[in-house]
């Protein structure tokens, strides 16, 4: 899908900001050399070390195996701005599947020019598709930035459960 000046409320009924000229599409076996220095550098804003070699090993198997949804930020001239990838996931208390919005990056210079609305507006699209009953993320306590644009796309901060993780790889 091509945003090209078109409002989010025109594309997705969502919002009235005008979009960039981005193209969001499912990432492909062919996307794999330019998405895989994103997911990297999306690793390492995380605190991992720099390892290109396991995230494109990472990406491929997923998109080998089909249990991911990738969806690829592309400037008109096909250089890679951002990507999100969301998990399938079931819910037993709501009987329904629901998507997790797992990760969302944008490279730096591509940043607050609506590159990560837009991806979130194709995550929402994709969750549509799937019959998805919701989508869920969680982000940084201190990222306030992304909180923001999270709340002004109607997404609701869960004050009702908290999340506790158990840590398995030792």
């Amino acid at each position: 899908m091509w945003h090209t000046g078109l409002s989010g409320c025109e594309r997705f009924g969502l919002s009235d900001d005008p979009l960039p000229s981005v193209l969001i599409r499912a990432a492909t076996v062919t996307d794999l050399e330019r998405l895989a220095p994103l997911f990297d550098a999306y690793r390492q804003f995380y605190a991992q070390a720099a390892d290109l070699p396991k995230a494109l090993a990472y990406l491929a198997e997923r998109i080998a195996r089909g249990d991911a949804e990738l969806l690829l930020a592309l400037a008109p001239d096909g250089e890679a701005l951002g990507f999100a990838q969301l998990y399938p996931a079931l819910c037993s208390v709501d009987v329904a599947a629901y998507g997790v919005l797992y990760d969302l990056y944008v490279v730096p210079q591509a940043r607050r020019a609506g590159v990560a609305r837009a991806l979130l507006q194709a995550a929402r699209a994709t969750a549509v598709a799937r019959h998805w009953s919701r989508l869920e993320l969680s982000t940084a306590n201190d990222n306030h930035a992304a909180q923001r644009l999270y709340e002004s796309m109607g997404w609701q901060h869960d004050r009702v459960f908290r999340t506790y993780k158990l840590d398995l790889s030792h």
